[in-house]
């Protein structure tokens, strides 16, 4: 390696070093600030080496919610794992066959998908739906259904599907007599890793993030997820720091350690997608198909 292309690398990878720092440093700030007293906050601020360390906003959020939080981590697992396997089969199979041009009616279907991208039913017709005619409220299943399929990863997945499988691979497989299922089981979807990991990533976040189905649907404390059950907290810390002239919130406010809860409500919610992204990482790779075909 010449002195030049050396000394390039060391550039590039300080460049990449220093963005991977300024991506850590408020992930940092958010945990030491929620591991920090609240009279140090009001007192100095937010810093990363405070006057003085607590666990009081974690223990707020247990004398808080201890009795529901583990119920509602179970749920929003449980949505989040079962609503991105079934919103990547879903997309997978409504993408595939728009990705393939002897598929007859594939213009047809690909402009009702994207159509709904640019006009919908709205939130009273979409609500009625999921209510009256489906039966969603109060199931599990009213924080998976509404969610599952999405008009913009089946463009991202269509262009996959188009860009990186070659239509040469595909014939092979159909002279060998394999099924259009078996095609798209056993060798588009093995081939497109990549795009299916991107895609169950969108989804995982979605579901993971994901309080509003719970607000519209959801009136069983058995049933809410963890977002909403740390939306109602801080929507509670917020009503009591607006209130002014009532001598007893104002007791109750010096109680709460507001800003180290909000930091420590951020946590449990971030911390396992920060724990599980890595895994998907290792898929954000080309070149599955490199050799794939014979020249």
């Amino acid at each position: 390696m010449t002195a030049r292309k050396k000394g390039f690398q060391i550039i590039i990878s300080s460049v990449f070093i220093a963005i991977a720092v300024l991506c850590v440093i408020p992930v940092a700030l958010v945990l030491i600030t929620s591991l920090t007293d609240q009279k140090s906050i009001d007192n100095y601020g937010y810093a990363f080496f405070p006057e003085k360390w607590s666990f009081e906003a974690y223990r707020y959020i247990w004398a808080t919610a201890k009795k529901t939080i583990f119920n509602a981590y179970g749920i929003t697992i449980f949505t989040t794992v079962v609503g991105t396997v079934m919103g990547v089969l879903i997309v997978a199979l409504y993408a595939y066959p728009i990705s393939r041009n002897d598929f007859k009616y594939r213009n047809g279907f690909a402009f009702f998908s994207f159509f709904t991208m640019l006009f919908n039913g709205g939130l009273v017709s979409w609500y009625m739906i999921c209510t009256r005619f489906l039966h969603l409220s109060n199931t599990v299943w009213s924080l998976i259904l509404p969610g599952v399929m999405n008009s913009w990863y089946v463009v991202i997945l269509k262009t996959f599907f188009s860009t990186t499988i070659p239509a040469s691979i595909i014939e092979s497989a159909k002279i060998d007599g394999a099924s259009e299922y078996r095609i798209l089981f056993r060798l588009v979807m093995p081939l497109s890793l990549p795009g299916l990991a991107t895609i169950a990533l969108f989804f995982t976040l979605k579901f993971w993030n994901d309080w509003y189905n719970s607000l519209m649907f959801i009136t069983d404390e058995h049933l809410r997820n963890l977002q909403f059950l740390l939306q109602s907290m801080l929507s509670k810390i917020q009503m009591l720091n607006e209130a002014d002239g009532n001598t007893y919130l104002a007791e109750t406010i010096e109680e709460v350690p507001s800003d180290s809860v909000r930091m420590a409500l951020c946590m449990i919610a971030a911390g396992p997608i920060l724990i599980v992204y890595p895994f998907f990482q290792k898929y954000f790779i080309q070149g599955l198909t490199v050799g794939a075909v014979k020249g």
